[in-house]
């Protein structure tokens, strides 16, 4: 595995004190517990006062104001105090930076429902699902092989933040993806795992010519008409139902562009392979494969290399059991496998850090 900057540097060496590693390696044994004090102090608008009374707060005008029990206010503020998100100063508290971004990083607050709603109760099974191969937390919802077969009978609170955390990556790129992928014009575009058609929207508002086909499971499909029903070009955009993961089923053919956002990282390194294998057969020399990933060793920052590193355990734990945020080598490993060729990858896209692997038949 080769990383290039800044994760090449970061990763490559010590950056704490022994007493910095010390703290850090209690952060991690008390994690469950400073995830969720850190989101009651959102939920319970105590960030919000903090950051509304630059001159601080006490104790009691806190408690006044939230309701809570003089005693549920000070745990709250004592482990917030400890965990760095709120500071004290002549017996007033103030908000932190840490808690600033906490209270107003959107990314922040999504990745936070997402682990709350979604992840957090399933994740006492990873090491069921590491050792099984299987989502084993995804038993606390229902009694399906992978998220993706019940997304739709999930209880709405946790499909808002399902849904919440998908868009806000997504949406961000697509403005740029658009220029990429209708810089050749396509007339026809298959979307895979098109989910809600939120980019097949984009598309056909984007081209008035040109029609999409969603290929995705059924009951993904019936989503999809539910969430575009009566819009502008909703008419352009058609359904073809399959499980991709049957190895049988071939990909429709006579698409100019085959695009796949967000969707091969449902997938284990074979599945991938089995996936881009059937789409380069239905491809011809003209046709376009656009492949577009949060590949957690491109990214600017390392906050977000960290961020999807972690995601990959919701995959692992919930989605499926052996899927990942993929490192861009393995991709790419995975196309050349499958008989095609990138002809350009383009990196840093939106604020979500994607990129876009341009594919052709070799």
């Amino acid at each position: 595995m080769k990383l290039k900057s800044p994760q090449k540097e970061i990763y490559a060496k010590e950056h704490h004190s022994a007493l910095q590693a010390q703290r850090l390696a209690q952060e991690i044994a008390f994690g469950p517990i400073v995830f969720q004090v850190s989101r009651l102090m959102v939920k319970f608008g105590i960030f919000e006062m903090l950051n509304e009374h630059k001159d601080g707060l006490t104790m009691t005008e806190i408690a006044n104001a939230t309701k809570l029990s003089l005693y549920g206010t000070k745990v709250l503020l004592e482990s917030s105090l400890t965990i760095g998100t709120i500071l004290l100063h002549d017996d007033r508290f103030f908000l932190s930076k840490t808690g600033w971004f906490l209270l107003n990083d959107e990314s922040v607050r999504v990745n936070m429902d997402f682990n709350h709603d979604v992840n957090y109760l399933g994740m006492f099974r990873l090491e069921e699902s590491l050792l099984n191969g299987k989502p084993e937390g995804l038993k606390v919802f229902g009694d399906w092989p992978t998220v993706y077969e019940g997304l739709s009978k999930l209880p709405p609170q946790v499909q808002k933040s399902w849904f919440g955390f998908d868009h806000f990556y997504s949406d961000n790129s697509f403005a740029q993806a658009l220029e990429i992928v209708f810089k050749n014009h396509p007339k026809t575009l298959l979307d895979v795992g098109g989910n809600t058609g939120r980019w097949a929207m984009q598309c056909v508002k984007h081209d008035a010519d040109v029609h999409v086909t969603i290929m995705d499971l059924p009951q993904q499909l019936a989503m999809m008409r539910e969430q575009t029903k009566g819009l502008e070009g909703a008419d352009r955009i058609h359904g073809h139902g399959c499980n991709l993961l049957d190895r049988t089923i071939p990909f429709p053919t006579g698409f100019d562009a085959i695009w796949m956002s967000q969707f091969l990282d449902c997938f284990s390194e074979e599945e991938v392979t089995s996936i881009l294998t059937r789409a380069a057969k239905s491809m011809d020399t003209q046709s376009k494969l656009y492949i577009m990933e949060t590949f957690w060793d491109l990214q600017r920052f390392e906050t977000a290399s960290y961020c999807l590193a972690q995601t990959s355990i919701y995959f692992t734990a919930i989605a499926n059991g052996n899927s990942k945020m993929y490192y861009s080598g393995d991709m790419a490993r995975c196309v050349e496998e499958a008989g095609l060729k990138i002809d350009v990858l383009h990196e840093n896209l939106g604020v979500g850090g994607h990129s876009i692997m341009e594919c052709s038949v070799k």
